[in-house]
């Protein structure tokens, strides 16, 4: 039970990796708070939980907005205690253009909802958080090898990994992790709603994930039993990475 009485918050905890890594920590003692901007799919998670006995509750964000992400931070807080031990940042968008043909506006939201809301949960959740506490972001393997017109998602991505290696510096006197991973092609809506899939021109070679597969991940990264890992991405992909050009 390596998460007992430890409070958690999960972004995307309405589906996939998201949903996954919820019902685990609730598994294994986490009290949890399922972030998502669908409030329908995160509570469905809660209430998976709830019925296998474990502790977890809903809350509605916009990752991407200051305002809503403190008042995650001020939920969890009032909910579970005067501190905060495990952030992971799962919450994630993808839009699909060539770089000259992107909205403005879609490629900053990209960036905003990927990147800016690891800076939120950093900059207003690290504060509550005591020694020995951990954060998890998830990164991608386009982070390193990618496909047309998905720049701004490789971008956010690669972004990610930078803030992680960053912050992990930052954090190491308060003895705060903060660590990444990076996944491959996971069986979850938002691969199987990706137009280039679709049409063939990211081709799905090698083995896909469970959504199960990266929350075993995360859950280990957020646990002592990673107590000597920081500043580091995990690359979970199955060996996709290697498949790629």
């Amino acid at each position: 039970m390596r998460f007992t009485n430890k409070t958690c918050i999960v972004t995307g905890g309405g589906s996939g990796i998201g949903q996954a890594t919820c019902l685990q920590m609730a598994s294994e003692g986490g009290r949890v708070l399922v972030v998502d901007l669908d409030i329908a799919s995160a509570q469905a998670t809660v209430d998976s939980i709830t019925a296998a006995g474990g502790t977890a509750s809903a809350a509605q964000c916009d990752v991407g907005k200051s305002d809503q992400v403190q008042a995650v931070i001020a939920k969890a807080l009032s909910s579970y205690g005067a501190s905060i031990d495990i952030i992971v940042n799962d919450a994630a968008m993808m839009k699909f253009a060539p770089v000259v043909d992107i909205a403005e506006a879609d490629f900053f939201a990209v960036l905003t909802t990927n990147l800016g809301s690891v800076f939120f949960f950093s900059k207003y959740g690290a504060p509550h958080m005591p020694a020995a506490s951990a954060i998890v972001n998830v990164s991608s393997v386009h982070a390193y090898a990618t496909t047309p017109n998905v720049v701004a998602y490789a971008s956010s991505k690669g972004a990610v990994e930078a803030f992680t290696r960053g912050f992990s510096i930052e954090m190491q006197s308060r003895r705060i992790r903060v660590n990444a991973v990076a996944p491959g092609a996971v069986d979850t809506p938002m691969l199987r709603n990706n137009p280039n899939v679709k049409s063939g021109v990211e081709k799905l070679e090698g083995p896909i994930g469970k959504p199960e597969d990266l929350a075993a991940a995360i859950c280990f990264l957020a646990s002592d039993d990673a107590r000597f890992i920081n500043g580091a991405t995990l690359l979970v992909d199955g060996g996709r990475l290697a498949t790629l050009p």
